[in-house]
């Protein structure tokens, strides 16, 4: 995803472990066009069918929350596809859908916990945080030449378009 989810965490036990997960949900049931002539998105009609629901699990996880708030903590390693029969585990998005991302801190208060087990916990173990300014639309291509080029020039897994130094950029 880019540019990727990043947030810096307080308040949590210092010695406890903590799992930390995003998901996404649709932000309503419409599909949209990008209208070039007046530069904004447009309901396009109903949305598609939903894709299943995936969760990205932060690969540092569980970690205690002192580890957590010492630095920024960064979904620089979450992947989203619009193909449905992925099996990479990437996150499932419909093209030209409106999106919200979830953040999840999860206490992991089981000595012996797995990752499943930690996604059955119960919801007093489960803090969700929504930040609004962080809808999307979900594209195949971008709507705008500009922010082609800073995708091309920012995010590392799209360096095999640079033909240049980003200096250059």
């Amino acid at each position: 995803m880019f540019p990727p989810f990043q947030v810096r965490l307080h308040g949590l036990d210092p010695t406890a472990k903590y799992i930390l997960m995003m998901d996404f949900v649709s932000v309503d049931d419409k599909r949209y066009r990008y209208a070039f002539h007046s530069s904004k998105w447009l309901v396009a009609g109903k949305a598609d069918s939903s894709v299943p629901g995936r969760v990205h699990i932060h690969p540092d996880s569980p970690c205690t929350g002192q580890q957590w708030m010492k630095q920024v903590v960064s979904f620089d390693k979450l992947k989203l596809t619009n193909n449905l029969m992925d099996d990479n585990g990437h996150i499932i998005l419909n093209s030209m859908h409106k999106y919200q991302p979830r953040f999840h801190v999860v206490l992991d208060n089981q000595e012996k916990s797995t990752m499943t087990s930690a996604l059955r916990a119960s919801t007093e173990h489960v803090k969700t945080f929504v930040f609004p300014e962080t809808q999307f639309m979900a594209v195949t291509a971008y709507q705008n030449h500009m922010i082609t080029q800073l995708k091309i020039a920012s995010n590392p897994f799209a360096k095999g378009f640079r033909d240049c130094d980003p200096d250059d950029w």
